[in-house]
């Protein structure tokens, strides 16, 4: 056999995506060039790999034992690479974050000076929905989650990084009569806050959406109001855009926090980044978010901005 590493990433991009064009998409690739790929590494076995039915690719179990395999190949070829770095001096590896979609504002300021200051490390950051992100956490993808609420049933470490605040918000000063509330998808944390925020309500009309940027823009678009964390819309509320809406029992406060199973034997680059966030993150959130940790709402004119 004469595979490459190459060959392999693009195999295991396929199995995860379920679809040679969303993993040429994901690799950077054209559809054209990963299908001859995958071509030459599928003539290298007489078993197949993966079959069509319809239009609708699948992996045989043949396939999957295979990508088993190659995941392990790429996770010690990886450590070849970074040890050669290691003995250079470097702390080196690949650092797995997965974080939830509204922890995009949070988690980069968390990482530019790591990453700086560490440049033999190679970052993957996935933002996905919380459910997606425990997932991997259970299934030990990923060296940290960034979440607003602790999974049930799985045994975490966590560190605390910053408060996660929600408020009800419309694109007018106040809520108007008959407008449907705007949901996040089933399975997402600002969902189950407004499920419980509103649990007495739930004959009123509702739209649901698949994430915080669809909810915000459909808010501003004046299709219904929702319940937003304050982090997202710091411009909206600026431009006039967005307007907070005062509300018994508002904001729902939770945390952002850094978790990571028991269970897991944290790398080297993992500690160094656990060790780097416990020691910085009080500067981190003075100087990057005291716009947000000072906030107010100005009930006298049922508008909250920042400074």
């Amino acid at each position: 056999m004469n595979y490459t590493l190459h060959q392999l990433r693009i195999f295991l991009g396929v199995v995860r995506q379920g679809s040679i064009t969303r993993a040429a998409e994901e690799m950077h690739m054209t559809q054209p060039a990963l299908s001859i790929q995958l071509k030459n590494f599928q003539n290298q076995f007489d078993i197949p790999l993966t079959e069509l039915i319809g239009k609708t690719l699948h992996i045989t179990d043949f396939g999957r034992s295979i990508a088993e395999l190659a995941e392990n190949v790429l996770k010690e070829a990886d450590a070849i690479k970074y040890m050669t770095k290691d003995y250079g001096g470097l702390i080196a590896g690949n650092l797995r974050i997965s974080s939830a979609s509204t922890g995009k504002y949070v988690i980069p300021y968390f990482l530019s000076t790591f990453m700086h200051t560490y440049p033999g490390i190679d970052l993957t950051l996935d933002v996905s929905n919380k459910s997606m992100v425990v997932k991997n956490l259970q299934d030990n993808k990923i060296d940290f989650a960034l979440v607003s609420v602790l999974p049930e049933e799985t045994e975490v470490y966590e560190e605390l990084l910053l408060e996660n605040k929600l408020f009800l918000v419309n694109s007018k000063r106040e809520v108007q009569k008959n407008r449907p509330l705007i949901f996040r998808e089933k399975g997402s944390a600002t969902r189950s806050a407004m499920d419980r925020y509103f649990r007495k309500r739930a004959d009123r009309k509702s739209i649901e959406l698949t994430s915080n940027e669809a909810v915000k823009q459909a808010v501003i678009a004046g299709l219904g109001y929702s319940v937003l964390p304050l982090i997202g819309i710091k411009n909206e509320l600026l431009n006039n855009q967005l307007y907070i809406i005062p509300s018994k029992g508002l904001p729902m406060v939770t945390h952002w926090r850094l978790v990571w199973l028991k269970k897991k034997k944290l790398s080297p680059i993992a500690k160094a980044f656990l060790e780097y966030i416990r020691s910085t993150k009080e500067e981190i959130i003075q100087k990057r978010f005291s716009w947000y940790t000072d906030f107010v709402v100005d009930t006298t004119k049922t508008l909250g901005k920042p400074s």
